[in-house]
């Protein structure tokens, strides 16, 4: 069924009705894609690309977009209903990134991956690339993961808690600074409020959630359902009794990690052994 049109004629799709907002703006006011690079600063081929729905652009762009247009925080806010409408993930992430954005808390624990609310976008790109995922579709599974990342931001944010094995902060990224830049996104992440990071450490031996990436979503209605991951697929767990022996797990995995002091003494070590990039 095709998207439902409203009065106005234009797409109640999210990421359709800012592709049709910049078009439109851009041709009230008369500019060429190149005028609009050259008086904003930017490629004119990044806004070619806005408009054909490539790329959703960052929120400095948006911004200054907004500010060019004289349009405030109309254009960023289309942006953010784009980059946080759940129809743009994968059919089979969809309810589960629903039910993410109503959580009012977050337990997580990574066996292989930094989670997705905590991710550079050189790191996203790097393990959707790795999942077979190419072109403008890696650009939007991108952008769309790292919008995501504003769930945890501003003051109503929810409790956000985090596991992470120690070979998740062994397995860096072949770009050293790209590594980098993910390691201090995790320390800078572990000083805010709502975040708490954990490390499980290499010797703390066998336990419950060996092979398995967990979230746990606290819903509003007080239910708390789960999400398995893997390389290759991913499980939304609603049923009562499956939860709460993962939940089970997840605590004595809680128990065995170093304290969030300790953890975040631990990602500032790791960030300590990054090579520097060689001088030219």
């Amino acid at each position: 069924m095709p998207p439902r049109r409203a009065v106005t004629g234009r797409s109640q799709e999210p990421r359709q009705r800012f592709v049709e907002e910049l078009r439109l703006l851009r041709t009230r006011k008369g500019d060429s894609l190149r005028q609009l690079g050259e008086t904003l600063g930017w490629d004119w081929s990044l806004f070619g690309k806005m408009e054909g729905g490539q790329t959703l652009g960052s929120p400095e762009v948006v911004q200054a977009l907004d500010q060019h247009y004289g349009t405030p925080g109309l254009l960023l806010t289309l942006w953010e209903l784009a980059a946080g409408d759940p129809t743009q993930f994968r059919e089979r992430y969809r309810r589960y990134m629903t039910l993410e954005a109503e959580a009012v808390s977050l337990w997580h624990f990574g066996v292989s991956t930094v989670h997705g609310l905590l991710q550079t976008t050189e790191y996203a790109r790097a393990v959707l690339a790795v999942g077979g995922i190419k072109g403008d579709e890696l650009t939007r599974q991108v952008e769309a993961r790292i919008g995501r990342r504003q769930l945890l931001t501003g003051e109503d944010a929810p409790p956000f808690r985090t596991i992470l094995s120690e070979a998740v902060l062994r397995t860096s990224l072949p770009n050293s600074q790209d590594w980098q830049r993910q390691l201090q996104a995790l320390a800078e992440a572990a000083e805010r409020p709502n975040i708490t990071l954990h490390v499980l450490p290499h010797d703390s031996g066998p336990h419950g959630l060996v092979s398995t990436d967990v979230i746990f979503l606290r819903l509003p209605d007080g239910r708390t359902v789960a999400y398995t991951e893997n390389a290759h697929r991913g499980e939304l767990i609603e049923e009562t009794g499956p939860v709460e022996r993962l939940q089970r797990a997840y605590d004595a995995v809680r128990d065995l990690a170093l304290s969030p002091a300790e953890s975040r003494k631990f990602v500032m070590r790791m960030l300590e052994e990054v090579p520097c990039e060689p001088s030219t």
